[in-house]
Formats: C-alpha cells, sequence, structure tokens
C-alpha cells in the first residue's frame, strides 16, 4: 500500500505540476512580480494537500508569530525535496539563493528569473560573492525575506551538521535578523527515495538571532539551536509507535543521545 500511494503522489505531483504551468503560465508572466506569487504558492499548497490526501502526510507550523517585521534571513534545515517548495506560503516575498544552473533549466528557470531569485556561479568563489552581496543587499532594501539552507545540500535526519560559512557572510554583510527553521521532512520525503511516508511533518519557526554578533558567536548559536530543536524533535518521533523508517544517521544520532527506538 505504501508503494502504490507513493507512486500515485509522485504521478499526482508531476501531473498537478504540468497542468498548472500550462494553465497559469501566461497569467503568470503577465502579472506583476508581487502578485504573481499566488501561482507557485498556489502550485505550492496544492501538492501539499495532494500528499495529505493521497499519502497521509500532514504538516504543522509552529512559531509563525516570531517572524520579524521587514527584511530577514530565513535559515532552513535542508534534509528534503520537500523544503524546497513547502515554505513558499509562508513568507510575503521570499527571494533563495540558489545554484545558477537552474536558472538554464526551460520555462522552471523563467519562472524563477521573474522573482528575481539570486543565482551563485559556483564556479568562481569571488563572483559568486559578488553575486550574492549585491541581489541581497537589493533584497533587503525592497523588504524581502532572503532563503539560504545553511548547509548548502541535503542532510539525512541526524547526519552530523555541515554548516557553510556563507550564512555568516551575509548575517554580517546584510545586518539583519536570522530565523533558524527546524523541521523533519527527511523522515517522511526521504532524499534521493521514492517512498513517501504518512504522518506529520512538523515546522519550527525559531527564535530569531538578533544582528550584531561577531560570526563565531553567530554560527554557534544558529547551529545549537537547529540542531537542538532537531535533535528534540527526532526523540520525540523514535519514541512513537509506527513512526516512519529511521535512516541510518538518525539511528546513530539516537544513540548518541541515549534515546530509545519504539
Amino acid at each position: 500500500m505504501l508503494v502504490l500511494r507513493s507512486l500515485a503522489y509522485n504521478l499526482a505531483f508531476y501531473l498537478s505540476t504540468l497542468i498548472q504551468m500550462i494553465v497559469l503560465t501566461p497569467v503568470y508572466f503577465l502579472t506583476p512580480r508581487k502578485k504573481a506569487w499566488f501561482v507557485p504558492k498556489n502550485w505550492a499548497r496544492s501538492n501539499l494537500w495532494l500528499m495529505k490526501v493521497i499519502v497521509g502526510t500532514h504538516h504543522t507550523v509552529e512559531g509563525l508569530e516570531k517572524l520579524p517585521a521587514g527584511s530577514y534571513i530565513l535559515a532552513p534545515k535542508h534534509q528534503s525535496a520537500w523544503d524546497t517548495f513547502a515554505f513558499l506560503p509562508w513568507w510575503p516575498d521570499p527571494i533563495y539563493i540558489l545554484k545558477r544552473e537552474l536558472m538554464w533549466i526551460p520555462l522552471f528557470g523563467w519562472y524563477v528569473a521573474k522573482m528575481r531569485m539570486i543565482p551563485i556561479d559556483r564556479g568562481s568563489r569571488a563572483k559568486a560573492v559578488e553575486s550574492v552581496n549585491r541581489g541581497a543587499r537589493a533584497a533587503v532594501a525592497e523588504g524581502r525575506q532572503i532563503v539560504i539552507y545553511p548547509e548548502g545540500t541535503r542532510r539525512p535526519p541526524g547526519a552530523e551538521p555541515k554548516y557553510k560559512q556563507g550564512i555568516a557572510h551575509l548575517y554580517a554583510e546584510l545586518g539583519v535578523p536570522v530565523v533558524p527553521i527546524a523541521h523533519n521532512a527527511g523522515l517522511y520525503w526521504p532524499r534521493r527515495k521514492f517512498l513517501r511516508h504518512p504522518g506529520t511533518i512538523r515546522v519550527q519557526v525559531l527564535d530569531p538571532i538578533p544582528p550584531g554578533l561577531d560570526k563565531e558567536t553567530f554560527m554557534r548559536r544558529l547551529i545549537a539551536a537547529t540542531e537542538g530543536a532537531c535533535d528534540a524533535d527526532l526523540v520525540r518521533i523514535a519514541a512513537e509507535p509506527g513512526h516512519p523508517p529511521m535512516p541510518e544517521t538518525a539511528r546513530k544520532r539516537l544513540a548518541e543521545l541515549g534515546a530509545p527506538i519504539a
């Protein structure tokens, strides 16, 4: 049954994406940028709904009231393809820092370009820093929310954290708060896996880190807050009967924390 539901959801995901792109692409490109957000946000909501109906995967979001006014940096944990689209409905006018190669994908790249995302040329560190700084300063001037995944790539639940210095550089450069985002989506939509598991993905908006800290102190606070929340949630889920399968990284982390698996 799990295999069939996962197959049905994956088919529905791509079919929904195709239909919405065919029907709404003209509307998207003819609508002013800020108002055009309703197209990708509706796409994200519809796929979250499909996941709930077909697979039985719900989600909760806690702490939205903690989001500051104006511009800030969002720092989500990156565990799954789920967290690349599921956050879209919650931020007013987000701007993602992403690989430049994504801009070359037909149609998708045009969608991204309309929202003026920040592409990174990973082949040249100097060019990458320059382009990110330029785009981020412009985003702050417009009051937008800058989304950056601090680890850069997807990490399975419980894996040893590998935070990169890019977010510390942005934090120091822009002088705006950073909002850590913890979640457990990697248990329900595992990276590089076909199966989708039922249950509830819990997203936690954590306390904003105020501007003005030195880079080392900032990184310690970011990692401690994000990883602490993820660890606590992993322990909670492992203790519940019927939890999703625990990858080896999660089992190892639970053993380090002295937490049993139900």
